[in-house]
């Protein structure tokens, strides 16, 4: 496994034209998952893509990981007026360590672009609950390193306004969002507000919706996977 910045298992492009670099999709995985978790959609995904899947730096327990820690805080009225908890959630953030790991994967995206032989151009974040966060922050902290982000079942950090400039470089930046109505983990209040405060962006936002749970069903998933079709065609 080449050495990077983080722990990761990756799948060579499948369909490769060996005049174009190919695409890159970094995977993110959950609280408390690992790499192993989410690569497992490998298959279902654009056979044009390098895939990388990436493990959180933050050790829970043995082949549990995490992006930044979180901390239950009560119900939504008592967190209120807690600014690490996103819109007034049932739980805190660490923040500050959500963008030690935000930095981490601005350089791991860029090493593994170069690692893999990826188009730097065309780097595409895909994940979910915790890992859709850090795919979103990513993009929101540095939107020249990412085509796109897929953000399965998460929810959005806690944002500073943006100046013109920042504003300017997320223009037509393509974002889909999906969630559960039935989630009891990322309610589903958290996926609409993630929404209406990314609609305020010059993003090209997509929102899906699905009578689910906290999960990645066969429907959310092919949406995903037609989404970023039309974005590697080359």
């Amino acid at each position: 496994m080449t050495q990077l910045p983080l722990h990761h298992l990756a799948r060579p492009a499948l369909d490769r034209r060996a005049d174009v670099k190919p695409p890159l999709l970094v995977l993110l995985h959950g609280y408390g998952s690992n790499e192993a978790d989410l690569f497992g959609l490998a298959p279902y995904l654009d056979e044009r893509c390098v895939i990388v899947s990436a493990r959180g730096p933050l050790t829970l327990s043995p082949g549990a990981y995490a992006w930044f820690r979180i901390a239950f805080v009560g119900g939504w009225t008592e967190a209120a007026g807690d600014e690490s908890a996103p819109f007034g959630a049932p739980f805190s953030v660490d923040v500050a360590g959500a963008d030690e790991s935000c930095r981490l994967l601005i350089q791991f995206i860029e090493d593994a672009a170069r690692a893999y032989d990826a188009d730097p151009q065309r780097v595409f974040l895909l994940g979910f609950s915790q890992g859709a966060s850090m795919a979103l922050r990513v993009l929101l902290s540095a939107p020249r390193t990412v085509a796109g982000v897929a953000a399965m079942s998460g929810f959005l950090l806690p944002t500073e306004d943006f100046s013109p400039a920042q504003r300017a470089a997320l223009a037509g930046k393509p974002v889909i969002l999906t969630h559960g109505t039935q989630d009891d983990i990322v309610p589903i209040a958290l996926g609409r507000q993630a929404r209406d405060a990314l609609s305020a962006l010059p993003l090209a936002l997509t929102w899906r919706e699905y009578p689910m749970r906290h999960q990645i069903t066969d429907e959310s998933l092919d949406d995903v996977s037609r989404w970023l079709g039309q974005l590697t065609i080359e």
